[in-house]
């Protein structure tokens, strides 16, 4: 079976995390940690880390550390996985789900912009939502497979209803928006993930990341169990959301071929869209002044019907093949959530077909991945 998207562990992982067993620093104490945290951050074109327990409870700490509330509504797109609409109502608010730009997949600024003067007023320095009478405490915008949301103009919005943006950039590390690292933006913080299927992974993991020292260190406190000093004192509920020594030591081994490992991102995806240039098929779209993490590969086919029958192609074929996200507002928990548009992303969820993308994959696994989609379609007219 030629796999969607597995982890390279072909650098020094077995090593660092011998070291970690020589030298007892198993739990969320040791200096990969730290390494890491600085590895990321410099990456990401942010002056500082904090290395979380997963993607998901990095947002949620980021959402708390910028102020976010019980009974707050966050404004979020509802084309991304299900983690980022879970970490707002984590943090006891409720997402104010948006519909996408076609033409990037991400957060549609304009709807956005609209939906707040229509729907918004300020009130003694606070943005309330006049249908609910809730604050709208922060943006949440996704970096969707690593394409970068259109951070420019986000942040405009942003800064005309003094809202913070905390970014979902999960598979973004690596990416690039007006030529600059994709934390390297007027934010107030980012959040990676290091799930086993990202571009470089710790078995799981996160990172929080951003140039306000003093917001960031309240982030820290926060995955501390917002304890002080060397005591047991604590002086806010806090939560236990550290990355292990041990994750941290798969990662660090792992940044060591981020270089690597993202430029073969690029280079599968790009193969993948010579391969199918001029036929129906769409592919996964790059906008003008941005540069995509490339995090997933795929077309999208004209019909849901279509994928459907590509995936079962492809699986007798030994390929893995699955269906995408579904929505967040078509999700049972967000059935009641306020959103704005969908017509987009209702269009496009069904009719994306993900690729086989890993960073070791082999010309030849590709080739036959290609083989397979042309031979059924006929570069767009299903021959069987």
């Amino acid at each position: 079976m030629i796999p969607l998207s597995t982890p390279n562990l072909s650098g020094r992982e077995s090593e660092y995390l011998q070291e970690c067993v020589t030298s007892t620093f198993v739990s969320s104490v040791g200096p990969y940690v730290n390494q890491f945290e600085d590895g990321v951050s410099r990456l990401a074109g942010a002056d500082f880390g904090v290395a979380t327990s997963s993607g998901t409870t990095g947002l949620h700490v980021a959402l708390v550390g910028v102020g976010v509330q019980s009974g707050d509504l966050v404004i979020s797109p509802s084309f991304t996985f299900i983690a980022t609409a879970n970490a707002i109502s984590h943090a006891g608010a409720v997402p104010w789900l948006i519909d996408i730009d076609a033409a990037s997949w991400t957060i549609d600024p304009a709807l956005v912009r609209h939906e707040l003067e229509t729907n918004c007023k300020v009130v003694q320095g606070r943005t309330v939502h006049i249908p609910s009478g809730r604050r709208v405490a922060a943006m949440l915008p996704v970096h969707v497979l690593g394409i970068p949301a259109d951070i420019g103009t986000l942040c405009e919005i942003a800064r005309e209803w003094k809202l913070p943006i905390v970014v979902d950039a999960a598979a973004a590390l690596g990416a690039t928006f007006a030529d600059r690292p994709i934390a390297d933006q007027p934010v107030a913080l980012s959040v990676f993930s290091f799930n086993g299927n990202k571009t470089i992974t710790c078995g799981g993991g996160g990172c929080v990341v951003g140039k306000d020292d003093r917001l960031m260190a309240r982030v820290r406190h926060l995955t501390t169990t917002a304890r002080n000093g060397p005591g047991y004192d604590h002086d806010e509920i806090g939560f236990n959301y550290r990355m292990t020594n041990l994750q941290a030591a798969v990662g660090c081994a792992q940044l060591e071929n981020f270089t690597d490992y993202l430029a073969a991102k690029i280079r599968i995806k790009h193969r993948y869209d010579a391969a199918f240039a001029g036929s129906v098929y769409l592919p996964f779209p790059e906008p003008e002044g941005r540069t995509s993490a490339c995090w997933l590969s795929g077309i999208v086919l004209p019909d849901p019907a279509d994928a459907d029958a590509l995936r079962e192609r492809m699986r007798h074929s030994g390929i893995e093949a699955s269906s995408f996200w579904k929505p967040v507002h078509l999700q049972a928990p967000y059935a009641a959530a306020p959103r704005s548009g969908m017509t987009v992303c209702e269009s496009l969820w069904r009719r994306i077909q993900t690729l086989p993308c890993s960073t070791h994959l082999s010309e030849a696994d590709q080739s036959k991945v290609i083989s397979c989609i042309v031979d059924y379609f006929a570069l767009g007219k299903k021959t069987g």
